[in-house]
């Protein structure tokens, strides 16, 4: 009976290792307190008690800096793991409960969240009035990092992209279509052949962006060399192609949320080899979250069913 009290007197509390790992990322005992809703004195008093518990030096202290030892690395990369899992456990039997009865951690990347994610979490809220949703928009290989230390529990990105080990459902195929202005020549045509573009005169995001390289993959071209006109984000890809710089490839659902509303624009479909990204879902496997996956995903698709009646800005259709 002593020893067990013993051995479980020596083992370190979640809110300790939660301490850790937030002053490992912001560098600064204040910030750190702050984002635990603490006092500093409360989360340095934390810390050393951690210390004092594994026996060992986790973090330098200076006047006016702080770092952690090897040792004190190695922690917070297991206490991440850690705390990710008591949270999966949490979330586990409170979904076996009720599915979306408390706060859901989504990550979406920028080229889906203004276009398809307002009416999905309108449906989700609607039906499921506990849910509480905490949205980051990032770059997907920042959303994916963040799903696999338990910071996120959804990433809705696109595909094709390497995902590792990461449990991937997909859900639709998102066309492409070719935008210009519209005296640009393959504007005329009421569908553009593919093989017609000119890889040069393709205007993309900057590197990072998943959409970059499925406009690459869709024009057959390999990663440019050399000086480019690249765009930060799609509003400013528009005002260059807009600006006569060149054409772009866009994501139909963009071109049906109204992205060219106020332009002078045109958007064409493709005539064949119809060049497509698939929008996906993606969630660690043991986070035991497959029930709400799939109920999210049924609400996205009824979303884009509804989506799909609406025409495209600026198309000209064959037929």
């Amino acid at each position: 009976m002593n020893r067990s009290k013993v051995e479980a007197s020596a083992l370190p509390s979640l809110r300790q290792l939660q301490y850790l790992v937030e002053l490992a990322e912001r560098r600064n005992f204040r910030q750190a307190a702050d984002a635990c809703f603490v006092t500093q004195s409360t989360l340095s008093a934390g810390i050393k008690e951690l210390e004092a518990t594994l026996g060992t030096r986790l973090v330098e202290r200076g006047r006016r800096t702080m770092r952690l030892t090897p040792a004190g690395e190695e922690v917070v990369t297991r206490a991440r793991a850690i705390i990710a899992a008591a949270e999966d456990l949490a979330k586990f039997a409170k979904g076996a409960r009720e599915p979306f009865s408390g706060p859901l951690r989504l990550g979406v990347i920028p080229t889906i969240a203004p276009f398809l994610l307002p009416a999905v979490l309108a449906a989700l809220r609607q039906r499921y009035p506990e849910l509480k949703p905490f949205l980051r928009e990032d770059l997907t290989a920042n959303l994916l990092e963040r799903l696999r230390r338990g910071t996120l529990d959804f990433a809705l990105i696109a595909l094709p992209y390497d995902t590792g080990e990461l449990e991937v459902r997909p859900l639709f195929e998102d066309p492409f279509w070719f935008v210009a202005r519209e005296d640009d020549p393959l504007a005329a045509a009421r569908a553009v052949d593919v093989r017609k573009l000119k890889p040069e005169s393709v205007l993309l995001l900057e590197e990072g962006h998943c959409l970059r390289d499925h406009a690459i993959r869709a024009c057959g071209r390999r990663e440019p060399k050399g000086a480019m006109l690249e765009a930060t984000s799609l509003t400013t890809l528009l005002q260059m192609v807009e600006g006569g710089m060149g054409a772009t490839l866009l994501p139909e659902m963009t071109l049906k949320a109204g992205i060219l509303n106020g332009t002078r624009l045109v958007a064409r479909p493709f005539a064949k080899d119809v060049p497509s990204r698939t929008i996906a879902l993606a969630m660690r496997r043991e986070a035991g979250l497959q029930r709400e996956a799939e109920l999210f995903a049924g609400h996205v698709l009824q979303c884009l069913r509804a989506q799909h009646k609406r025409g495209v800005s600026g198309a000209r259709r064959t037929g």
